[in-house]
């Protein structure tokens, strides 16, 4: 078979895909594009509203900024860039949108490129799920969830009837990503990726997510390998609105927007209006210096200002240095997730696509932060703000 003849094979089976599957990808590509979502992609999706309170707290600008971060020099993995500034690490192809570093509540460092800022909106995509695992230690200590080594089936009884690996998939397994559900997380709408592509579109553009969920089947046993894959921090949030019998948005405004005095009212994505399923794996959209106040709670080990919003032993469970599980806890990472020897002074880090990132180092009181409209490549943002963590100036 010639390969033209052989591509074009291939396009119609692509689309014949489409027309028997869903229009999911299609409504994905006419939303966002070839390459997938993008930081304001929460303008064309349906969402719900994350309401603040009426008191605001903010990071005072320090007197004596650190303007000596820009001289430094950092190793990266890219060979052409074994020896780089980090503005000029951030903004190779200008994909960066801002960052912004805290040191002692006070803001040291800050740079924006375009006409970003630190209090626009943002979709934070995957760093959602961090925030999802803050609000599910929230409802342990509420105790409506009585323990993380409950089954899902204990919140979500109609999938007792389904696959019987459902009975043994626990919070813990949802925390950790070792749920063994057959779903693989791809954002490239290409023809080579149309099989992997359906399944993360139709969790990203469906309108209908309960369905999604019901319709998984288990790759192997729960508990038995770590995989990163969003289905399963959506599952959490499912069992968060259940536990606790409110809206995850009503949730998540209750008992961190407003308790964290958060400037600004954030956004959550939804599956449709009929449903109003939240996407607690990734459609969180919020302003770098809010994002940073849940850096701080983490800082303070789940304490905002004297006033207790999260058990310790919740921050301590997710944040301490560990390489179990390929350093992955509770929806946090460290260092040792990507191979890095432990530096002296280990911080953490939320990530999202597209390179968002929270970074929080304990022992120098840091918080970091970057928004970004595109991936960095061979340049790893976290690494980067545990190098300068560690550089021996602060």
């Amino acid at each position: 078979m010639g390969s033209r003849m052989k591509r074009g094979y291939q396009v119609l089976g692509g689309l014949l895909c489409l027309s028997m599957t869903s229009c999911s990808v299609i409504r994905g590509y006419r939303a966002d594009g070839q390459s997938g979502p993008d930081i304001f992609s929460f303008e064309h999706h349906a969402h719900d509203t994350i309401g603040n309170g009426e008191q605001a707290f903010q990071f005072p600008i320090a007197n004596d900024k650190a303007g000596w971060i820009d001289t430094l020099h950092f190793y990266t993995q890219r060979p052409r860039f074994k020896n780089i500034t980090l503005p000029e690490a951030l903004n190779t192809k200008r994909e960066t949108q801002g960052v912004m570093i805290i040191r002692n509540d006070s803001i040291i460092y800050e740079k924006y490129w375009g006409d970003f800022s630190s209090d626009r909106l943002a979709t934070v995509f995957s760093v959602s799920k961090s925030i999802t695992s803050l609000l599910c230690g929230i409802a342990v200590d509420e105790g409506y969830i009585h323990s993380i080594d409950d089954a899902v089936t204990q919140y979500l009884p109609e999938l007792k009837k389904k696959d019987p690996m459902w009975q043994k998939l626990t919070i813990r397994h949802l925390l950790n990503m070792q749920s063994g559900l057959d779903f693989d997380d791809t954002y490239s709408l290409t023809l080579k990726d149309l099989k992997r592509l359906h399944a993360m579109a139709r969790l990203n553009y469906g309108h209908n997510t309960m369905r999604q969920i019901r319709g998984l089947r288990f790759r192997c046993e729960p508990g038995t390998e770590h995989r990163y894959e969003s289905m399963t921090s959506q599952i959490l949030g499912v069992v968060i609105e259940r536990a606790s019998g409110q809206r995850f948005v009503d949730y998540l405004s209750e008992k961190i927007w407003k308790p964290l005095q958060m400037e600004s009212p954030a956004l959550v994505n939804i599956d449709s209006r009929r449903h109003d399923v939240a996407h607690a794996f990734g459609g969180i959209t919020t302003t770098m210096k809010d994002l940073a106040k849940i850096g701080r709670l983490y800082l303070h080990r789940g304490q905002w200002n004297g006033k207790r919003i999260v058990s310790e032993e919740w921050i301590r469970q997710t944040t301490d240095y560990n390489t179990d599980n390929e350093g992955y806890h509770f929806n946090w990472y460290n260092l040792s997730n990507v191979g890095s020897a432990k530096p002296p002074y280990p911080g953490y880090y939320a990530l999202g696509i597209h390179g968002q990132v929270l970074y929080v180092n304990p022992y120098k009181n840091l918080i970091m932060v970057r928004i970004g409209m595109y991936n960095m490549g061979s340049i790893f943002v976290p690494e980067l703000f545990e190098q300068l963590s560690n550089c021996g100036r602060f």
